[in-house]
C-alpha cells in the first residue's frame, strides 16, 4: 500500500487541477469511489483489432477486477467554456489476469485464459482534460462529457506511461452532489513492458465545492443577482444607491430619490412625467409632447414650434403652410414656388411650344468635328447654343427631355449607330456640366434609321446630321 499513500499525496498537491462538471461559480470538485480494471484487451486475442482488443467490454464476472472498498480519488478545477481539467488517483488487485495461451486448459473460443496471478497491486495515477455537454444540452441533471489524457501506472514490478481516451456521464442530485460513471482506454505506451493495456472504469460520487462571494457581501455569486455589487440580503445581493426602495438596476434614476411610480424617478414639474423623460423637466407639459407645452394645440411642443402661437403642420416646424405664387400648390409641394404652375405638373410651368421651337432650332445648330462626337474646335457659336438650351431647360425643373442623335447615311450602320449615340450623349453631358440636372435628361441615338431629308444630296445628308431635343414627360409622371 505504500504506493497508495505516494499517490494520495500527489492528489491532494495537485488540488489545482480538474476533470468534472463544474461552473464558475463551484470550480473545484472532488470524487470518489469504485474502479474496476479489464485486462481483456492487452491479450491481443481474436480475429482483427478490433476484436483483439475491445470485445467483451462488458463480461464483469469474467474479466473485471474490483476492489470491495474505496479505490479511487479525483480533485478538478474548471476552467471555462465547458473544459476543466483534473487528477485522478486510483489502485486495484488483479486476480483476473486475461491471457492469450491457445492450448491451454481454461480458454475460451478465442484462446484467452483468465488467471490469478497472486498478489499483482494495480496502482494508476492519471491528469484529464475533458469537455461537458451539459451546456449545450441545456440540462441540470444530465451531463455527458469526452476525456483525454495520460498516466502512468505501476503494474505489479512493472510501470509505465498511458495515454486514456475516454468517456463519462454525471447525473446530479443536486448543484454540487452526482453520480459519476466514467470510462477509458489506458493505451500503454512505454517500449519493453508488453502490452498492458487496460480498460478502467469508475463509478462513485462526485461533489462540487469553492463557491464565490466576488463583492463580499455575504452572498455567494451563484444566489447573488448582482454578483459584481455589494448589495442587500432583502434584494438578492442588489444595491439601492438612492434608498428609495427600488434595487438599483430597475431603477430608472439609482442616484436620485424617486417615486415607485415612476421606476425611482424624480417628476419635478408635478406632470406625471419622470425628469429623466421629461424634455421640458421644470414646466408641465404634455405626456404626448414628453411632458412639454404646447400653446397653439397643433400638435408641436413650444420649444420646437417656430410659430409658437399660430397653429400650424408638424412638417412645417408648427408654421402655416405658405403659397408664394399663388398657383394653388403649397410651397413645400411646389417646384417652381415663385413662378405658378399647375398642380398636375407639381407648380412649374408647362413646357410650351415656342420653347420646344427654340430648342430644335438651337439642337440642329450644335456643330461637330467631321466623324467625331467633339463640339466642332473654335466654334463659339455652338457652345453659346448649349448655353442657350441650358437657359431654356431651367426654366422647367421638372420637365424631362431626351437628346436624340442622328447622321446621315455615310459610313457603316453600327459606325453610324455609335457615332449618334456618342454624340446625344456629349450634348447632354455638356448640359449638365452647365447645370441642369442629370434627372431631367436622358440620350438616345439612332444612327441613319430617322432622316429628315434625302441621303441623296449633300443638302439632304446635311440636314440629317442632327441632333434634337424633345420633352418626354415629367419626372414625377405616374408619382402625382
Amino acid at each position: 500500500m505504500k504506493h497508495l499513500n505516494k499517490l494520495l499525496v500527489a492528489v491532494m498537491m495537485v488540488m489545482g487541477l480538474s476533470s468534472h462538471a463544474q461552473d464558475s461559480n463551484n470550480p473545484w470538485a472532488i470524487s470518489f469511489g469504485v474502479n474496476a480494471v479489464d485486462t481483456r484487451t492487452s491479450s491481443g486475442a481474436g480475429s482483427g483489432f478490433f476484436d483483439q482488443h475491445f470485445s467483451q467490454p462488458f463480461a464483469v464476472k469474467d474479466n473485471w477486477n474490483i476492489l470491495p472498498s474505496l479505490s479511487y480519488i479525483g480533485v478538478s478545477r474548471y476552467v471555462g467554456s465547458g473544459f476543466s481539467l483534473g487528477l485522478q488517483g486510483s489502485v486495484n488487485k488483479i486476480d483476473k489476469l486475461v491471457t492469450f495461451a491457445p492450448g491451454s486448459a481454461g480458454q475460451d473460443s478465442r484462446g484467452n485464459v483468465v488467471s490469478n496471478p497472486g498478489d499483482l497491486m494495480y496502482y494508476g495515477i492519471d491528469a484529464t482534460i475533458r469537455y461537458s455537454f451539459q451546456e449545450l444540452l441545456g440540462s441540470k441533471v444530465i451531463d455527458p462529457s469526452l476525456t483525454v489524457g495520460g498516466g502512468y501506472t505501476f503494474f505489479g514490478d512493472e510501470s509505465f506511461g498511458t495515454v486514456n481516451p475516454g468517456a463519462g456521464l454525471t447525473f446530479w442530485f443536486t448543484d454540487a452532489i452526482g453520480l459519476e460513471l466514467a470510462t477509458k482506454y489506458k493505451w500503454a505506451v512505454a517500449d519493453g513492458q508488453g502490452d498492458r493495456s487496460v480498460f478502467q472504469h469508475t463509478a462513485g460520487l462526485v461533489f462540487k465545492f469553492g463557491g464565490k462571494d466576488t463583492d463580499g457581501d455575504g452572498i455567494y455569486d451563484k444566489d447573488d443577482a448582482c454578483p459584481d455589487v455589494a448589495g442587500l440580503k432583502q434584494f438578492n445581493g442588489c444595491p439601492d444607491t438612492d434608498g428609495d426602495g427600488i434595487v438599483d438596476a430597475s431603477d430608472a434614476c439609482p442616484d436620485v430619490f424617486g417615486l415607485a411610480a415612476l421606476n425611482g424617478c424624480p417628476d419635478t414639474d408635478g406632470d406625471g412625467i419622470a425628469d429623466a423623460k421629461d424634455a421640458c423637466p421644470d414646466v408641465a407639459g404634455l405626456a404626448a409632447l414628453n411632458g412639454c407645452p404646447d400653446a397653439d394645440g397643433d400638435g408641436v411642443a413650444d420649444k420646437d414650434d417656430k410659430c409658437p402661437t399660430v397653429a400650424g403642420p408638424r412638417e412645417n416646424g408648427g408654421c402655416p403652410f405658405l403659397d408664394a405664387d399663388k398657383d394653388g400648390v403649397l410651397d413645400k409641394d411646389d417646384d417652381c414656388p415663385t413662378v405658378a404652375g399647375p398642380a398636375s405638373n407639381r407648380g412649374c410651368p408647362e413646357v410650351t411650344s415656342e420653347a420646344l421651337e427654340e430648342l430644335k432650332v438651337a439642337a440642329r445648330a450644335v456643330y461637330f468635328n467631321s466623324g467625331k462626337a467633339t463640339f466642332k474646335t473654335g466654334d463659339q457659336e455652338t457652345l453659346a447654343r448649349l448655353d442657350a438650351i441650358r437657359s431654356i431647360l431651367k426654366n422647367y425643373p421638372n420637365a424631362k427631355f431626351s437628346i436624340e442623335g442622328h447622321t446621315d447615311s455615310d459610313g457603316s450602320d453600327k459606325l453610324n449607330q455609335k457615332l449618334s449615340e456618342d454624340r446625344a450623349a456629349a450634348v447632354m453631358n455638356a448640359l449638365i456640366e452647365r447645370g441642369v440636372n442629370v434627372d431631367n435628361l436622358e440620350s438616345k441615338g439612332f444612327g441613319e434609321s430617322m432622316p429628315v431629308a434625302s441621303n441623296k444630296t449633300a443638302a439632304g445628308k446635311a440636314q440629317n446630321r442632327r441632333t434634337e431635343i424633345k420633352h418626354i414627360g415629367s419626372k414625377y409622371q405616374g408619382k402625382l
